[in-house]
């Protein structure tokens, strides 16, 4: 494929300084923030340096995936050259039909990227100010002095609608919008942390800022993201999923290969539901490293973490997870979880480096991609995986409330219900 190169190269440095919204809250550290992004360099590597490469990376996949199930695609490229590409296994189990590199998986969480680049696209526009006050879109909405900023680097405070609606009564024989999601946050105000204080993962923000694309666009959530990103990028297998597609999108299932039910909380857009594969999200990657679609302030906002409290190399941007460490280097990324899909979706920025494994088959060594960041750069160490996309999926949720309640027998035969903690 040809990667899209419009390149433009830029260096900046700045130092981020942030404040809580209590003053009863410590001042966030000073946090040196490292280059925003970086313009791959153009040409074809080296033939010893690309032959380095696909062996390390076959490497792993064997050792790392094939050997542990794997059904789904890998791709790794450096300065849009793809150095490993390989689809392994089925789209339906059942009906054994291969996958191919025009097969679109579910990216789980990974469509929050869409989401938020979509958001920043509007505030780039002049439709949307990242200040905005939500209340703006959605004037009856309770909550007091939340942004739109809040809902993309997940600072907002707001409660997980993959809880709420369950536990206030939604029927689960209907499916839930995002507009029900609304409606029960107007309804009901479930409990909510101040804004702005501190960094909480939470579906319920992207599910609003999918709405709110709506509003300040005019258009369907899924005609704007296909207008502004995929026709451009000729992303032509990337779509937004909804009810009509059921009996074409691929199927998920679980560890054992046992077909993943559909439930009331799969109709959802902006936290999840968008559908492609590899190649479109290198597609997609490259288009963030030139202006062709977004301005480098647009880019560098993006990439800029916002969640300081903590010391450490772990951080959020707007839509995007990241590793900055100490010697400036930073990793942006973003994994996925829902049903038996899994995602992970790395780009090494400061390195050209683009690192893409989705699944239908559940499958945690997925989210050991990272460890091919050190094939690129020693002196990275992989970072733990985060539990967050784990931690919001429904159907996680419910395989951990079983383990909690699982009998364990004494040696006096007796059983007794032991609670075990998430690790």
């Amino acid at each position: 494929m040809k990667p899209i190169i419009f390149f433009v190269a830029s260096f900046v440095l700045f130092s981020i300084i942030s404040s809580c919204g209590s003053s009863a809250i410590k001042p966030k550290p000073e946090h040196k923030d490292s280059t925003a992004y970086v313009a791959p360099v153009a040409g074809n590597l080296p033939k010893d340096e690309f032959e380095r490469y696909h062996n390390e990376i076959q490497d792993f996949y064997e050792k790392k995936l094939l050997r542990t199930g794997f059904n789904g695609a890998i791709l790794v490229a450096k300065k849009g050259q793809i150095l490993f590409e390989d689809y392994h296994g089925f789209y339906n189990l059942h009906k054994k039909d291969s996958l191919t590199k025009h097969s679109a998986f579910h990216l789980a969480s990974v469509s929050k990227t869409f989401t938020a680049m979509a958001t920043l696209k509007l505030a780039q526009m002049g439709k949307l100010s990242l200040d905005d006050d939500v209340k703006k879109f959605f004037p009856n909405f309770p909550y007091d002095n939340v942004k739109v900023k809040d809902l993309l680097d997940h600072r907002s405070g707001l409660p997980n609608y993959l809880y709420f609606m369950e536990q206030l009564g939604w029927d689960k024989k209907q499916h839930c919008t995002n507009q029900d999601v609304l409606n029960y946050l107007i309804k009901y105000k479930p409990a909510a942390t101040a804004p702005d204080t501190h960094f909480t993962y939470c579906n319920t923000n992207y599910a609003l800022l999918g709405l709110i694309i709506e509003k300040a666009s005019g258009m369907s959530y899924a005609a704007f993201l296909q207008q502004q990103f995929f026709t451009p990028l000729q992303m032509n297998d990337t779509y937004v999923y909804n009810i009509g597609d059921s009996a074409t999108a691929m199927p998920s299932y679980d560890y054992r290969g046992r077909p993943e039910a559909f439930t009331f909380l799969d109709c959802g857009i902006g936290d999840k539901n968008i559908y492609s594969t590899p190649e479109d999200l290198l597609k997609w990657d490259q288009a963030m490293y030139s202006n062709q679609i977004f301005s480098k302030e647009t880019l560098e906002k993006a990439f800029t973490p916002y969640s300081n409290e903590k010391r450490g190399i772990r951080n959020y941007g707007y839509g995007w997870r990241m590793n900055v460490y100490p010697n400036g280097k930073k990793i942006i990324y973003h994994n996925g979880w829902w049903h038996g899909n899994n995602a992970s979706f790395i780009r090494m920025i400061q390195d050209s480096v683009t690192i893409i494994v989705l699944g239908n088959k559940y499958n945690a060594n997925i989210y050991h991609s990272k460890d091919l960041e050190s094939i690129f750069d020693s002196g990275i160490a992989p970072a733990p995986e985060e539990n967050e996309e784990m931690s919001n999926s429904e159907p996680a949720k419910r395989v951990e409330r079983k383990k909690a309640h699982k009998p364990v027998a004494k040696k006096t035969g007796v059983k007794r219900h032991v609670s075990r903690k998430r690790k």
